[in-house]
C-alpha cells in the first residue's frame, strides 16, 4: 500500500506504519520543526526513502496515487478544513480510502484543549474567549488572543460542522464511529447532546 500520514507531526505513526506493515509512507506536516524531528526520529530504523519520506506540502506528482490517507488527531486544527479535506481526497487513487479520526471536538468537555492548565470541563462554553486566553497567557508566551492563534490552531470543529464539511465534499461514508465520554455512546444519537458528549470521531471515506 501507498499511505499518506496527513498531519504526521513528529512522525511516530508514519515510522510505525512503514516498519510494521512494510508499506510506502509519506508523512506530511506544515510544521517544519515537527518534520525535522520526524526525520531525526526515523534515522535509527534505516527505512529506505522509497518506504518513508517526510514533506511539508503536497506536490502535483502525489495526486491520485495513494491507497490510504490517514488524518489522525489533526482535523480540529486545520485552518481551512474543507480545503484540506479536498486536498486529501485528491491524493487518493480511484479505489483509495480516507481515514479521519480526531478528538475531542470543540464542544466536548475538553474541546478547547486547555486542560493543561484547567481541569474544569467546557471552559470554552462557560467562559469567554478573552478570559480563557488571558489565563492561558500565564502558562504560554506565544501571545495568542484567539483559539485559532494557539500552537497548531483550533478551528472550533463541532460535530455539526464536521458533518457539513463531509456532506459538501461528496465523499461516501463507509464507516462512522462517535465515541462519547465514559462510554455512554447512546448520547451520540441525540442531536443536541451529541455536541457536548461525543469525545472522539472516526470516519472512513471513499470517492
Amino acid at each position: 500500500k501507498r499511505v499518506v500520514d496527513f498531519g504526521c507531526g513528529t512522525g511516530s505513526q508514519s515510522i510505525a506504519l512503514a516498519k510494521k506493515y512494510n508499506c510506502s509512507v509519506v508523512g506530511i506536516d506544515a510544521n517544519r520543526k515537527s518534520l525535522d524531528k520526524a526525520i531525526e526520529q526515523a534515522k535509527p530504523y534505516n527505512i529506505p526513502q522509497s518506504g518513508l519520506s517526510f514533506v511539508d506540502k503536497v506536490s502535483d506528482g502525489m495526486l491520485n496515487s495513494f491507497d490510504i490517507v490517514i488524518s489522525q488527531n489533526s482535523f480540529e486544527h486545520f485552518g481551512n478544513p474543507s480545503m484540506i479535506l479536498d486536498l486529501m481526497q485528491q491524493l487518493l487513487n480511484d479505489s483509495g480510502k480516507l481515514l479521519v479520526t480526531f478528538g475531542p471536538p470543540w464542544l466536548a468537555p475538553y474541546g478547547s484543549h486547555m486542560q493543561f492548565f484547567c481541569k474544569v470541563p467546557w471552559i470554552n462554553v462557560l467562559f469567554s474567549e478573552e478570559t480563557v486566553m488571558k489565563v492561558r497567557g500565564r502558562f504560554r508566551s506565544d501571545g495568542a488572543t484567539k483559539y485559532e492563534e494557539v500552537e497548531s490552531g483550533l478551528n472550533r470543529m463541532t460535530i455539526a460542522k464536521f458533518e457539513r464539511i463531509i456532506r459538501s465534499s461528496n465523499l461516501k461514508i463507509e464507516f462512522k464511529s462517535y465515541k462519547c465520554i465514559r462510554g455512554i455512546n447512546a448520547l451520540s444519537k441525540i442531536p443536541f447532546l451529541s455536541e457536548y458528549f461525543v469525545n472522539h470521531v472516526t470516519v472512513i471515506l471513499s470517492r
